[in-house]
């Protein structure tokens, strides 16, 4: 398991970044780190728990969609990528 450095952002983690950070109401706490297991990258976010609503959204279709975007983000660039949400 790597860890990407801080310096070397994935776009698929970019892309998430901005995307959350224009959810929630304080973009400062939202945390995304990338890691590679078994040859696929995993995205955790991370962000304050009063923010945690938005980031899941209505019936989880907020987060459902979070990971369609990463997954078809990853597949532009030819990789397999997973969401977790952390709380």
């Amino acid at each position: 398991m790597s860890v990407t450095n801080s310096g070397d952002v994935s776009p698929i983690r970019a892309v998430l970044e901005v995307v959350v950070r224009a959810l929630v109401d304080r973009p400062e706490s939202v945390r995304v780190t990338e890691t590679e297991r078994r040859g696929m990258s995993v995205l955790e976010l991370r962000t304050s728990p009063e923010d945690m609503g938005k980031i899941i959204g209505r019936q989880g279709r907020t987060a459902a969609a979070l990971r369609t975007l990463v997954a078809v983000t990853a597949e532009k660039h030819g990789k397999r990528a997973q969401l977790d949400i952390k709380d």
